[in-house]
């Protein structure tokens, strides 16, 4: 209808392979950068290689010696999401300024960074593998018939070539490229060693399950309160430990520790040379079981660890009380400390709550009701409850055994001194002694606050709420220093 001429030009895929054969790139170029109606997969997967040799040749052509396709793509076996291999061979016969080496993994790097690229351009999900070879290290790996290098040329099609890789394949086709007799030999002598490398293996996996066996004993170990033993010393340290101590391991559990530490001894010794497939199977078996109760022990001694770790925290909690307080007994002590230390506002409030969710604990503890989130969250609840008893015990022993503190005022930059003695207070301003008498401020002397440290001994020390306002009056702002 709209009078346009349609021009039809059809090719097989075995058309565009032979056009790489015949040097004429430019086909394979056209037929990538076409618009497709229709794919299968087929004309995605020669876009995506396409695109990336384009970005190749533009960034480094005088280095390329030939961009391949190769793989189920030129074998016609590929479907939508198969893979798209490819390989580029770098032209070293003529590098000067750097090592041949440097320069391959330096071009490989960019090569490889632009698999991303190209991928994104060429809008299609099949994953481009790109391999990349010193022209050096390829004919070589063709000439001692590399089972890889002869796949490439067999299959492979080029995509851009400056007269490398088709005369190596024509010589190929030829039948005159032939696996040379050192190769030959070498393929030989690879089989031949096919049977000492499987007993290597095999002597490896002992060395496995042996570690997989050892290293959660230890862990077992260190979660009863034990350093990890080291191997010589491992079986009679866990026998004294989890046998008979936390009685947590099982006869048999400890025949199969012995087992697989006397087979490593063996090996270590060389007196074991080798091990069957049928004995590794073996001791996988006894591994899985053996695992299997480590996994009960753990749960019984994490269990037994908090319990140990709760019952310190409430001794020391209630050790610290008995300091502070001077009464005993758990329903005396927190009675006491909610009327002497809460409500007073020597401690927050929030320490009264935590108290009590510790006494509790303890009851559920007795009845192994208590959880390890819950464990653990009364217990870090405890230490901050520790903290600020031991920090307020601290403070009386200080106000008691010396009843002096200091008060930092004017920004923190100049500092006083707060002598309590008794019921006599004297306060040292920039050398100055006052003595607080009826509610003022007014001069001392050194001599006199020594006779008051003297006549005061170890009594109680009160420095009343009148004695701060005065000292605000005096000073300012101020921050008392203990």
């Amino acid at each position: 209808d709209c009078g346009e001429n349609v021009w039809m030009l059809i090719k097989t895929d075995v058309d565009l392979w032979y056009a790489g054969m015949d040097s004429k790139f430019d086909v394979l170029d056209s037929v990538g950068a076409s618009f497709p109606l229709y794919d299968n997969g087929f004309l995605g997967s020669l876009r995506v290689a396409n695109i990336h040799k384009t970005l190749v040749l533009r960034k480094f052509e005088k280095y390329v010696a030939s961009y391949v396709v190769f793989g189920s793509l030129v074998r016609g076996t590929a479907d939508k999401t198969s893979d798209v291999d490819t390989f580029v061979i770098i032209d070293d016969t003529d590098i000067k300024q750097m090592p041949r080496l440097q320069l391959l993994e330096k071009l490989r790097g960019i090569i490889y960074d632009y698999i991303r690229e190209a991928s994104a351009l060429a809008g299609v999900k099949n994953i481009l593998n790109v391999q990349v070879s010193l022209l050096t290290d390829f004919w070589q790996r063709v000439k001692d018939a590399e089972p890889v290098a002869f796949t490439m040329l067999r299959d492979g099609v080029p995509m851009y070539d400056r007269g490398t890789f088709i005369p190596w394949k024509l010589l190929l086709q030829m039948g005159k490229i032939k696996p040379s007799q050192e190769a030959i030999d070498q393929y030989m002598k690879n089989g031949e060693q096919t049977k000492e490398m499987v007993k290597r293996r095999l002597m490896d996996s002992l060395v496995d399950v042996y570690w997989g066996v050892v290293t959660p004993t230890q862990a077992m170990m260190m979660l009863s309160g034990e350093a990890p033993a080291v191997p010589k010393e491992l079986i009679s340290e866990v026998k004294k430990v989890l046998v008979q101590r936390e009685k947590v391991m099982t006869a048999k559990d400890l025949k199969t520790l012995e087992k697989l530490v006397g087979l490593y001894k063996g090996y270590e010794h060389g007196t074991v040379k080798e091990i069957s497939g049928k004995e590794i199977d073996e001791l996988l078996v006894l591994w899985e079981a053996y695992q299997k109760e480590l996994k009960k022990m753990r749960a019984v001694l994490e269990q037994r660890m908090q319990d140990k770790t709760a019952d310190e925290v409430y001794d020391q909690v209630f050790g610290l009380l008995e300091n502070v307080l001077g009464v005993k007994g758990q329903s005396s002590l927190v009675k006491a400390f909610g009327e002497q230390m809460v409500k007073v506002g020597k401690v927050q409030p929030r320490f009264g709550r935590i108290l009590e969710e510790l006494v509790k604990m303890k009851g559920k503890m007795k009845r192994g009701k208590v959880s390890a989130r819950e464990s653990d969250k009364v217990k870090k609840d405890a230490s901050e409850l520790l903290n600020a008893l031991t920090e307020y015990a601290q403070r009386k022993e200080l106000l008691e055994k010396r009843g002096v503190f200091a008060v930092r005022y004017d920004g923190g930059k100049k500092v006083a001194e707060v002598v309590a003695a008794g019921s006599d207070v004297f306060v040292v301003v920039e050398g100055a002694v006052k003595a607080v008498k009826n509610g003022k401020l007014v001069a001392s002397s050194e001599e006199v606050v020594r006779k008051a440290l003297e006549k005061k001994g170890g009594g109680e020390v009160k420095i009343g709420a009148e004695v701060f306002g005065l000292l605000e009056k005096e000073l300012g702002s101020f921050e008392v220093s203990l």
